[in-house]
Parts: C-alpha cells; sequence; structure tokens
C-alpha cells in the first residue's frame, strides 16, 4: 500500500486502500493515538497494517522552533529480470504441459482388476490439473486432452466427465497432495526462509444459515474453504497445504505441516506467521527442527514460559527489540502474495459441487501455482526440475482403489 503511493490525506486523516482491492480505511488521530476503522483494530484493538502502512508512508520531525515537518515515502521500486520473465511468460502453456507430464509419472497406477480396461490414473491426474490451470470447463478442456495425446503427455484421453468423477473421489485428496509437495522438492536447495497463513477460496454452495434468513430472494452468503499454506519467501513455492472447512483454526496446522516440510528435506531456518498461530507449542516446533519462529505476541500475552524457554526468549525479543523482530515478520507479507498469485491466475472461487471434489480443484490450483513457480525460476534462477530424483518422507504412497 504505501510503496505503492496509494495512500492520500484528507482533514479526517489517512485514506488507505484495502489490499483486496474493494473499499478503504480511515487511519485517523484520536487524543494522542492513531486509530483505524478497520475490524482488526476496532475489534482486537491491535496496531493493524493501515497504520503501519501510514507510518511507514509519513515521516514526522519537529525542530528546536517546534516546526513540524512530514515528508512523504519515496515509492520504491525493484528490480526486474525482464528477459527471465519474458521467457518465463512467453513459454509458461508449453512447459507447463511438460513439467505436469513428468509430474504425474511419479503416481503409480493402481493395480488392475477384471472387467472391463480401467482408465489411466496418470492420465486421469494430468487432465484434472490442466483443466483446473485452463479455467475451462470439463467438455471445453476437452480439446486440451487431444493436444496432449498428440505430445504423447498422454497415453489415452479420457472421456470429459472422467475428470469430474476423479475429482469426486477422496482417495484422490491424499495423491494430490502428495503431489503438491513433490512439486515443491525442486527448490529444496533454494528455500530457507518460510512464511504460514490461510485464505478462503469461495464456492458455489451457500450456508444454511443464509438459506434460512434470506431465503432465495436477498443476497446470500457462499461457503467457504481455508487453504492453510506453508510457502517459501524467496519464490513463493507452497511446501504443504491442507485444506479444511472456513472455521478451522489456524494455530494447529502449524506444527504438523512445518515437521512435514522439514522431513520432506527443506533446511528451514526461519518461520513467520501471524498471532491467529501464537502458541507455545508452535514456538517449539520451529526451535525443534532449528527454525527461529518469528509470531507477534498478543497485548494479553507473559513471558512466562509455561515449560518453553523459546517462548520466553523471544517474548522478551519481541518487547524488547520490535523493530528488529518486525524486520523478521514482515517477511510474511510473501504468503499473502502468494495468495494473491492463485487467486489471480485460476481464480477465488471453486467451481465443484461437493466438498470432495472442492478441496481436490483447490489442490489442483496450488499443484498448478507450484508448476508456473518451477516455470519462472528455470529462468530466473537456473533450476532444473527433475522430480525422479525427488522422494517424499513417507512409508508407503497412497492408494487408489480402482472400483
Amino acid at each position: 500500500m504505501a510503496h505503492l503511493g496509494r495512500i492520500s490525506e484528507t482533514p479526517k486523516g489517512w485514506i488507505v486502500p484495502s489490499e483486496s482491492g474493494k473499499g478503504a480505511y480511515l487511519v485517523y488521530e484520536d487524543r494522542g493515538e492513531t486509530k483505524c476503522n478497520c475490524p482488526d483494530c476496532q475489534l482486537r484493538k491491535i496496531k493493524c497494517k493501515h497504520q503501519w502502512a501510514v507510518e511507514y508512508f509519513t515521516k514526522e520531525s519537529v525542530d528546536e522552533l517546534g516546526n513540524k515537518t512530514v515528508q512523504k515515502a519515496v515509492r520504491m521500486t525493484y528490480t526486474q529480470d525482464w528477459r527471465a520473465y519474458n521467457e518465463a511468460q512467453t513459454n509458461e502453456i508449453r512447459l507447463f504441459d511438460q513439467l505436469l507430464s513428468d509430474l504425474v509419472k511419479s503416481v503409480e497406477e493402481p493395480e488392475r482388476k477384471r472387467g472391463r480396461p480401467n482408465l489411466n490414473l496418470q492420465d486421469e491426474l494430468f487432465c484434472a490439473i490442466q483443466k483446473v490451470y485452463s479455467q475451462l470447463s470439463q467438455r471445453r478442456a476437452y480439446t486440451l486432452y487431444h493436444n496432449a495425446e498428440e505430445r504423447e503427455q498422454v497415453s489415452y484421453v479420457p472421456h470429459f466427465n472422467a475428470v469430474g468423477k476423479l475429482l469426486n473421489r477422496e482417495d484422490a485428496t491424499p495423491i494430490l497432495h502428495n503431489l503438491l509437495i513433490l512439486s515443491s522438492l525442486p527448490m529444496r536447495d533454494i528455500e530457507l526462509y518460510f512464511s504460514q497463513d490461510s485464505s478462503g477460496f469461495r464456492t458455489s454452495q451457500f450456508t444454511q444459515y443464509a438459506l434460512e434468513k434470506y431465503g432465495a430472494t436477498e443476497k446470500k452468503h457462499h461457503k467457504w474453504l481455508k487453504a492453510h499454506i506453508l510457502v517459501g519467501n524467496k519464490t513463493n513455492v507452497i511446501v504443504n497445504a491442507e485444506i479444511t472447512d472456513e472455521d478451522a483454526n489456524d494455530s494447529p496446522y502449524f506444527k504438523p505441516m512445518v515437521e512435514e516440510a522439514y522431513k520432506n528435506g527443506f533446511n528451514i531456518k526461519e518461520i513467520t506467521a501471524d498471532m491467529g498461530y501464537l502458541s507455545r507449542k508452535n514456538y517449539d516446533a520451529a526451535y525443534n527442527i532449528g527454525a527461529d519462529a518469528y509470531i507477534p505476541f498478543k497485548s494479553n500475552a507473559t513471558g512466562r514460559s509455561g515449560g518453553s524457554r523459546v517462548w520466553n526468549r523471544m517474548y522478551y525479543y519481541f518487547m524488547l527489540h520490535r523493530d528488529e523482530f518486525n524486520e523478521h515478520y514482515h517477511q510474511r507479507s510473501n504468503v499473502e502474495t502468494t495468495f494473491m498469485m492463485v487467486k489471480t491466475k485460476f481464480g477465488d472461487k471453486l467451481k465443484s459441487k461437493n466438498l470432495v471434489a472442492q478441496k481436490n480443484e483447490l489442490l489442483c490450483k496450488l499443484i498448478a501455482h507450484n508448476v508456473v513457480v518451477l516455470i519462472h525460476e528455470m529462468y530466473e534462477l537456473g533450476v532444473t526440475p527433475d522430480f525422479s530424483t525427488c522422494t517424499l518422507n513417507q512409508n508407503s504412497a497412497p492408494k487408489f482403489i480402482e472400483n
């Protein structure tokens, strides 16, 4: 917000646009204190990001005579390797199919039974992820499957309804989850610093409360699914994810997701997350794998260790060295950027009609994002994805059982 120069000053205060692009918030002075009319500030009584943005945007100084001077921040610019960016963008569609074909080959085909021949699972997975990547309907994406067959990226083109049937299968969920993790492993030697957060994706269904209250003629509220993701701050690759309902708390997913990423070979040095993840267990989980966690403390938090020496140390670091703490914590914006990338490119709405298919469709979006990230880093960092050399730390791969 601040570095884009979109903040404007009015007689009532500072107008700060919402990051979603819908509406704006007012940051104002009240009895010598800076306040904001956003929910974070009003309900949680914390210093919100809109206040931080105004503080960054304006630097106030007072001379010996009491004259006040306000300096506005200069718009920041960042270097961009335009050659690498142009190469990645112009070759994305071609390389996406190539990398996706290599990725799904890691999936073990189920045992064949008697009767009619079964469809090839690798082909079905390829078509499902390609369909989500293209944002086309099942029927319109059918041409893409034939194009892939001509390039020998699939052995057989399944019926367009087969993609929907695959997404509706519960046993496809762990396979898609493993493909997501596998698609991140080429970044193991690059990513050291990580961020974790969650965000909602809208479905086409409505809540029962909305149906009863508003009926069919009034505005209704959609159901949402929540994606919890752990991302690498350098490339925005998603190294782990969990899909839950909209009411799931964030904190319980920190420890298992971080530990799984560590077991899969990521050398995690630092993790940032917002206050929703604050707990002694989460601080200890990061410490136990040799990482430093930067999770800001709530106003009612104390330095009592409660059996966690890490909690005690980080609490006083947060209280006594706030600026240094925030330098690390502000890296958390990378996970918000990742969500923006996914929603902008693949949409924030899920087209599937039932819960299982919605979860699988969302996993396909995250896989497609990772493949796109790999394509960019092939030109930016010289990464050479080779999924045949990547292995997951697990006892056995999930099984897909044919009907």
